[in-house]
């Protein structure tokens, strides 16, 4: 689950914008709220890919790691590749795989998947997870990545459907936040750049409370990055709703509600190179 270019995103999408530190916490909250909802994702792939060699594995806009060790340890023996635009998020990347003892596996390329794949060695698997409707022209990296499999290889596109909802439904998260391509016909673009279909799955997150610490981090970490992003933009009683949920220390701070829930759905496909 990353984001896959620029992590200064335009202010309409509603995504972290700013600090790539602070982008990288509200990941790994992603990952440790979510992680048995990811850990289904990734179960469902590796069974999809007993039927392919385990060579090498590339993770298109890794972000922090996450997915990258995931496929490591699901694909034992595979040398993953780690792709991001970042720096530093390619350096968490190095320091997870390190404490997890997957150093001798992961290796990380720095690249913008808006200006084209590297030139990299043949592939047995692709994993985009929650980057290609960040990218400018999400036909072209599907293209790149077709490209880049050996023949028989696999495609496995994790994408939204909609961002993650923490708020009991009384609208406001719906005016805060709007996703260019989570609508797309991710299916027809899949066919479009050559792949023939293997399975897909729908992944539903329902979290209700009570809920650990973490849940809270996470819905504090998202709102402080909406603030940031749509600063100038809201309307005077959104903002204000928006600052008190950003705010740290005040009674309405996501942190210390206890009515929060986690609400969103994931859809998965995996496809493969003819």
């Amino acid at each position: 689950m990353t984001h896959a270019h620029d992590h200064d995103h335009d202010q309409a999408t509603g995504h972290p914008s700013g600090r790539p530190s602070a982008l990288a916490e509200l990941l790994d909250l992603d990952a440790t709220v979510l992680h048995a909802s990811w850990a289904d994702v990734t179960a469902w792939v590796r069974r999809l890919g007993d039927g392919i060699p385990h060579r090498r594995l590339l993770d298109l806009g890794a972000g922090t790691g996450n997915g990258t060790v995931a496929l490591a340890q699901r694909f034992l023996g595979a040398e993953v590749v780690a792709l991001d635009v970042s720096e530093e998020m390619l350096g968490r990347v190095r320091r997870r795989a390190l404490d997890l003892g997957l150093a001798d596996r992961v290796r990380t390329v720095r690249a913008d998947l808006d200006a084209g794949l590297p030139d990299l060695e043949p592939v047995d698997l692709v994993w985009a997870s929650m980057s290609l409707h960040e990218v400018a022209d999400p036909d072209r990296v599907l293209a790149d990545a077709h490209a880049r499999l050996h023949p028989g290889g696999l495609l496995a596109l994790v994408e939204i459907d909609g961002p993650v909802r923490f708020l009991p439904d009384d609208g406001l998260e719906a005016r805060l936040t709007s996703f260019p391509h989570h609508g797309r016909d991710w299916a027809r673009l899949l066919e479009k750049a050559g792949f023939e279909p293997v399975a897909g799955r729908t992944f539903d997150i329902e979290l209700a409370p009570p809920h650990p610490p973490a849940v809270g981090r996470y819905a504090h970490a998202w709102f402080s990055h909406l603030r940031s992003a749509l600063a100038g933009t809201l309307d005077p009683r959104d903002a204000a709703r928006l600052d008190a949920l950003a705010d740290p220390h005040g009674p309405g701070s996501a942190l210390h509600r206890d009515d929060l829930v986690v609400h969103g759905r994931r859809t998965g496909w995996v496809v493969r190179r003819p």
